[in-house]
């Protein structure tokens, strides 16, 4: 996986976490620096924690799904990206301005259980470099989730469909390139 499909990877991810981040900032009253940056560190660093702990569940259980492993990144994303989908037309919920530890964690697992699957599909897949994927994908959602929150204080719950519904796209277009890439080889 190259450097440009990890930074489209990333971005994917990172969706979920964005559309919380704006959310975030459409429930607080103010926004500076210091709150962009504790949405942004809590949720960059769980999206980039789980892969890591995804890959290594995945190499773990490599030898017994090796000749599965296109089909099981496939199977992952897509439905990852179907959740995300589905997600992006229902009804939202109200918006919660605590950045509370109790509260941060919760919402941190909740948006990074999807780049734990991704993780065990990193461990499977033969051409991954872990540890830039890991970088770029709590780096690109720390950056995001930082703008989410100040573009959630300025213009409001506008945007959120759109970004979870575009992240779920990107992760099922991947999911799809991974399977015609191993069918085709």
């Amino acid at each position: 996986m190259g450097v440009a499909e990890l930074i489209i990877l990333a971005v994917g991810l990172a969706m979920d976490a964005f559309a919380v981040s704006i959310c975030k900032g459409l429930a607080m009253k103010k926004t500076g620096i210091k709150e962009c940056a504790i949405v942004g560190l809590w949720f960059g660093g769980f999206q980039a924690a789980m892969p890591l702990i995804g890959y290594f569940l995945g190499k773990a259980f490599e030898k017994y799904i090796t000749s599965l492993d296109h089909w099981i990144a496939f199977i992952l994303l897509g439905l990852i990206g179907a959740m995300m989908i589905k997600e992006s037309f229902e009804k939202d919920e109200e918006a919660d301005a605590s950045l509370s530890v109790k509260t941060m964690v919760v919402m941190a697992i909740a948006t990074s259980i999807d780049a734990l699957a991704i993780g065990i599909s990193f461990g499977v897949l033969p051409d991954v470099n872990i540890t830039l994927a890991v970088a770029l994908i709590g780096i690109i959602t720390l950056a995001l989730c930082m703008v989410g929150v100040k573009v959630g204080n300025i213009f409001g719950a506008k945007y959120k469909s759109k970004a979870e519904f575009a992240g779920g796209v990107i992760l099922v277009l991947l999911g799809t390139k991974i399977l015609i890439e191993h069918l085709t080889a």
